[in-house]
């Protein structure tokens, strides 16, 4: 028992994954560093909520409620919210006020909460009302384009757009990579030159900073619960 995930990726440009998750005996979880920012919906208790998440810059310890079922958007790095600051949304989150099992508001107006396979219409919905938006040039560096702009203001609509720096993207989004690695069995050393780690000592760093969890422990599937998805079921 524990989390049980399923991801899926999207084809919608605005949208990087669509998940969803059911907790069965267990209370808390470790949370991991990620650089997009979500939608999640969930019903717990006969009761449903609605929040919108933000890139986490550290792992930690989040309670779980028991019997819960998520329904989660993430979002593809460079979008924002109009009336949101991604970079106010780092390392915490907000709940959506007067949530029903069917809506929930989001910027002065109220929307059909999605199924895992309602989540692009709605994501559609927002971008045509304006609520979600994007940086171009964010998008272009992100797909490994050079923008003819100085690197200080690439730096800056960077930030702006997701939270974070380039570097820490770039950090994060290795050390996940190195988790679903060692999970599937990859040698540390294999890992060390596929991801230019400089080091094992380096590679048991940055897991110990953005995932909470030791290369032995990724490979044999100990620690406890996690918030990633490693082979679509995750135990405690």
């Amino acid at each position: 028992m524990g989390l049980r995930f399923k991801t899926r990726e999207s084809d919608s440009a605005w949208v990087d994954t669509v998940w969803t998750c059911t907790s069965e005996q267990v209370t808390a979880m470790t949370s991991i560093a990620g650089v997009r920012w979500g939608l999640v919906f969930w019903q717990h208790a006969g009761r449903a909520y609605a929040g919108i998440t933000g890139p986490e810059t550290r792992t930690g310890t989040a309670p779980v409620p028991e019997g819960a079922a998520f329904t989660g958007i993430e979002f593809a790095v460079g979008t924002s919210l109009r009336a949101v600051p991604t970079l106010a949304l780092v390392d915490g989150g907000i709940g959506l006020p007067d949530t029903t099992r069917r809506t929930f508001r989001l910027d002065g107006a109220r929307w059909e909460t999605p199924g895992p396979d309602d989540a692009e219409a709605l994501v559609e919905g927002l971008v045509r009302a304006g609520i979600v938006v994007r940086d171009l040039l964010v998008t272009d560096v992100v797909r490994g384009h050079r923008p003819a702009v100085s690197g200080r203001t690439v730096e800056r609509r960077f930030r702006a757009a997701t939270g974070l720096t380039r570097g820490a993207v770039r950090q994060i989004e290795r050390a996940r990579a190195a988790a679903q690695l060692l999970a599937a069995g990859d040698p540390a050393a294999d890992v060390v030159a596929k991801l230019d780690y400089f080091d094992e000592p380096h590679l048991a760093r940055a897991l110990r900073s953005y995932v909470g969890r030791t290369v032995r422990q990724l490979r044999k599937g100990a620690g406890g619960a996690i918030a990633l998805d490693l082979d679509q079921r995750l135990t405690s």
